[in-house]
């Protein structure tokens, strides 16, 4: 939230309650949150009591599925040594959309040595069995 929209925040409630409740007003709702602060600790505190003494540094926000997977799966792993950029630059379509340009414009074929097992010394213009 921005100052000014505290700010107005403030105004508004100055204008609804008055200057005389606002005081008492700010001290419900602050104990308020203390008491549901206090609820949700005292709930977690049940949780990690009902799960045993194995779970005692358990947080309930590591239960998240995105949390859980990047905290036990990925952990110690970069990003490369899962593949993902080999599986994203085989996913990428600019390759395959680039042979078929050069293709139509009548350039020679240039195969990427990863995908294909075929010989690379291919002659201009030739036949491209993957194309079809």
């Amino acid at each position: 939230m921005s100052p000014l929209d505290l700010l107005t925040l403030a105004l508004l409630a100055v204008l609804l309650f008055g200057p005389d409740k606002l005081p008492e007003l700010v001290q419900k709702v602050a104990g308020f949150v203390r008491t549901v602060r206090a609820f949700a600790d005292s709930a977690k505190d049940e949780v990690r009591a009902e799960l045993g003494p194995g779970f005692k540094d358990l947080e309930l926000e590591d239960l998240h599925p995105r949390t859980f997977v990047r905290k036990h799966v990925l952990d110690g792993l970069d990003r490369d040594g899962l593949g993902i950029d080999e599986i994203r630059s085989a996913l990428d379509p600019r390759a395959e959309l680039s042979q078929a340009a050069a293709a139509v414009k009548g350039e020679p074929v240039r195969r990427p040595e990863s995908r294909t097992a075929a010989p690379q010394d291919a002659p201009a213009g030739a036949y491209d069995p993957d194309a079809t």
